[in-house]
C-alpha cells in the first residue's frame, strides 16, 4: 500500500502540473483550472495584506547585528537554491568572513534535520547552520553562539520579518513565472510584482532555454522593476562528477553512454533528468518520489530491480536525495554540480554585490 501511496502522490503532482500549465485540455481540465483560479484569491489577498503591512511599516523588520544576505524565489519547486547558497557561502569565506546559514528546516526528519542542511554540510563543511521557522531567532543564535560575521538566509524571499542587506531571487528558466498565477492555480508564492523587493536576480538553468526565452525573462524582470537592469545574470548547474553513498568519487568524463536509472524526490525532477542526459548518460528509466521524500530500504530494493530490468549499470540521484538514503550499493551515485555563470564578468559583478552587502550601511529592499 505504501508503494501505491507514493506513486499516487507523484502522479497527482504530475497531473496537477499538466493541468495548471495548460498541457491537459478538455472540459474537465478547464473546469479544474476555473476552480483553482477561484481558490487562489484567498491566498493572494492574504499575501497582498501581509506585504502591504511590511511595505507600510505596520509590521516592522528586525535588524540583527551582522549583514544578512537572503536567497529565495517567487515560485514553489526547485530553482536551484541549495547550490547557489553554497556558492554564496564560499564567496563570503574567500572574502575572509565567517558566514552562518539560517533556514526554516522544512520537511525535517525525526532528528530535526532536513536534506538541504545535510547537503550544505557537505558543500560548506564547518559552516554553522541553524534551522528554525523563526529566522530572527536563528540568526541571533548564530551570532551569539558561533560568532558569525554574516548571515545567509536560505529560501527567505517571503520571510520578511528579518531585515536584509541583499535580496537575491532565483528564477528557473524552464518555468520562470509559475504559469502566471498564484497558488493553487499556478506556482507563484507571491505576485511577480514582488520582484521590486529584489536587489539581484539569477536566472537558473539558463542552458535549458534558448536565447529568445532568456531575453523575454530578462525583459519581464526589468519591466516589473527597472532598478534591476544590469542586475540580472544567467547561471547553470554544471555536473562535475559522481559520488557514491560510500563516498567514492569519479570524474564526469566517465559518464559517456552509460545506461542509468534516475531516482529522485525533488521539486523539479525533469530538470535533473535533463542534466543527466546532458552529462552523457542514457537514461533508461526514471523513478520519482514526492519532494523531500525520506527513503527506505524497500525504496532502494525496488529501484535496484528497476535498474536490473532496464539493464542499467547505475542509479543516479541528487545530493539532496543521497544524504537521506541508507547505506547502499556503489552503483547508486549522486551527480555533483557546481554553479557556473554565463560569463566571468557576470560572476565578478555578483561578487561585487556581495562585498557591498557585507557593509552594514548597504540595505536591501
Amino acid at each position: 500500500m505504501e508503494i501505491f501511496s507514493r506513486s499516487a502522490s507523484v502522479m497527482r503532482e504530475q497531473i496537477f502540473r499538466r493541468i495548471i500549465s495548460g498541457q491537459t485540455q478538455g472540459i474537465a481540465a478547464s473546469c479544474v483550472r476555473g476552480l483553482l483560479w477561484l481558490l487562489q484569491w484567498p491566498y493572494a489577498v492574504a499575501i497582498l495584506v501581509r506585504n502591504l503591512m511590511f511595505d507600510r511599516g505596520w509590521r516592522p523588520q528586525i535588524t540583527v547585528d551582522v549583514p544578512v544576505i537572503a536567497i529565495g524565489n517567487l515560485t514553489t519547486g526547485g530553482t536551484g537554491k541549495t547550490p547557489v547558497v553554497a556558492w554564496v557561502v564560499q564567496q563570503l569565506q574567500q572574502l575572509g568572513l565567517q558566514p552562518g546559514i539560517a533556514s526554516r528546516g522544512y520537511a525535517a526528519d525525526s532528528s530535526g534535520v532536513n536534506d538541504e542542511k545535510r547537503v550544505l554540510e557537505l558543500l560548506c563543511p564547518g559552516v554553522p547552520h541553524e534551522q528554525n521557522p523563526n529566522r530572527v531567532a536563528a540568526a541571533q543564535k548564530l551570532i551569539r553562539e558561533s560568532n558569525v560575521t554574516v548571515i545567509v538566509l536560505d529560501d527567505a524571499f517571503q520571510h520578511r520579518r528579518i531585515a536584509r542587506n541583499l535580496n537575491i531571487v532565483l528564477i528557473d528558466a524552464t518555468s520562470p513565472f509559475g504559469y502566471e498565477a498564484m497558488l493553487p492555480r499556478g506556482l507563484l508564492r507571491e505576485p511577480v510584482s514582488s520582484l521590486q523587493r529584489a536587489d539581484l536576480v539569477l536566472v537558473t538553468r539558463a542552458d535549458a532555454a534558448d536565447e529568445q526565452k532568456l531575453s523575454r525573462i530578462e525583459f519581464r524582470v526589468c519591466q516589473v522593476c527597472p532598478a534591476l537592469d544590469g542586475h540580472v545574470h544567467r547561471i547553470r548547474f554544471a555536473p562535475t562528477g559522481l559520488v557514491s553513498s560510500g563516498g567514492v568519487s569519479r570524474p564526469a568524463q566517465t559518464n559517456k553512454d552509460v545506461r542509468a536509472v534516475v531516482m529522485t524526490g525533488i521539486g523539479n525532477p525533469e530538470a535533473f533528468v535533463k542534466t543527466c542526459q546532458e552529462s552523457g548518460f542514457q537514461v533508461a528509466a526514471t523513478r520519482f518520489f514526492p519532494d523531500h521524500h525520506h527513503y527506505t530500504r524497500k525504496d532502494l530494493e525496488e529501484t535496484q530491480q528497476l535498474a536490473k530490468n532496464a539493464a542499467a549499470s547505475l542509479i543516479l540521484t541528487t545530493l539532496k536525495d543521497l544524504v537521506k538514503i541508507p547505506a547502499a550499493e556503489d552503483n547508486l551515485c549522486a551527480v555533483q554540480i557546481q554553479t557556473v555563470f554565463q560569463s566571468a564578468s557576470d560572476e565578478q559583478k555578483v561578487r561585487d554585490e556581495l562585498v557591498c552587502a557585507t557593509k552594514m550601511n548597504c540595505r536591501g529592499r
